[in-house]
């Protein structure tokens, strides 16, 4: 656990205290930026970590690049063509991949529900801000997502109650005490801002933490250069992108934002979950974790 984490939870907490509205439009703005720059970083060394677990060649490498670019397009053609499935596709992709944080919880089912705990507790929490933000991100339809995941969620918030609970028994105490407050954070700050304080102060430098030790090799200078420049190119090709698509009536920063993260975000999970069981194969389990 970073201290940064503590201190921005604490910060976010005493604004909250002293009744600073942290849903007005520039907070939310400042939110989005951050957690597209702060977290999509994790996800950017995914080729790099393909070849430092498999031997590949040049042709492979192409191929793998020509695939993971072929998913990140299928998502924004999606969003342009079915938004409301796309939405969907995003839920299952985050549940799923945040579920990977809980190594305390062995059934994959029981991580599902767990990464899913994020989702439900700033839906419970601020429902009508979720529902436009889904709303905006596809139609008037997803209202009923909202239903479903408010539904979900006493069963969620058991499972992950659950995984605290054995999180702490196994030692990982900070990270049990970080996820009981991020949860309740997510229920009382607005959601983009709580989701910004989960991404980008826990669950992305768990997984950036895992990655440095398995490209032990790179330079300080090379690890930021790769981190910098993919989140760069990804960022830049996707507001290239909506220029050839259809316009979408609601579009926004943050909209926009989520979007980029759900064309993303199934690319990476599908490499990262292979090059894991990869990994379980090839140098034991401990180095999966």
């Amino acid at each position: 656990m970073y201290p940064a984490y503590w201190v921005a939870a604490a910060a976010l907490l005493t604004a909250t205290v002293l009744g600073v509205s942290l849903g007005q439009p520039m907070v939310v703005a400042a939110a989005t930026v951050l957690f597209v720059g702060g977290g999509m970083p994790h996800g950017a060394y995914d080729i790099a970590l393909l070849r430092r677990t498999v031997a590949i060649d040049r042709h492979g490498i192409s191929l793998v690049v020509t695939c993971y670019v072929g998913l990140v397009l299928a998502m924004a053609l999606l969003w342009a063509s079915l938004p409301l499935v796309a939405l969907v596709v995003f839920l299952i992709t985050s549940a799923m991949h945040f579920g990977e944080d809980w190594s305390a919880l062995d059934e994959p089912l029981l991580r599902f529900a767990a990464g899913a705990a994020v989702i439900a507790a700033a839906t419970i929490g601020h429902p009508e801000a979720v529902s436009m933000l889904f709303v905006g991100m596809s139609d008037a339809r997803a209202k009923v997502i909202v239903d479903v995941i408010i539904a979900a969620a006493p069963v969620t918030l058991l499972v992950t109650a659950v995984g605290i609970w054995a999180a702490w028994h196994e030692g990982s105490r900070h990270w049990a005490t970080a996820m009981v407050l991020c949860l309740g954070l997510l229920i009382l700050l607005p959601p983009v801002i709580g989701f910004a304080l989960f991404f980008v102060f826990l669950h992305s430098p768990r997984h950036l933490d895992q990655t440095r030790v398995l490209l032990s090799d790179l330079t300080v200078i090379q690890w930021w250069t790769i981190g910098g420049a993919l989140s760069g190119v990804a960022i830049i090709g996707w507001i290239a992108l909506q220029y050839l698509l259809p316009p979408h009536a609601d579009a926004t920063l943050t909209t926009g934002a989520f979007q980029l993260l759900a064309a993303v975000a199934l690319p990476h999970l599908v490499l990262s979950r292979w090059l894991v069981s990869r990994l379980v194969r090839v140098e034991g389990p401990e180095h999966a974790r």
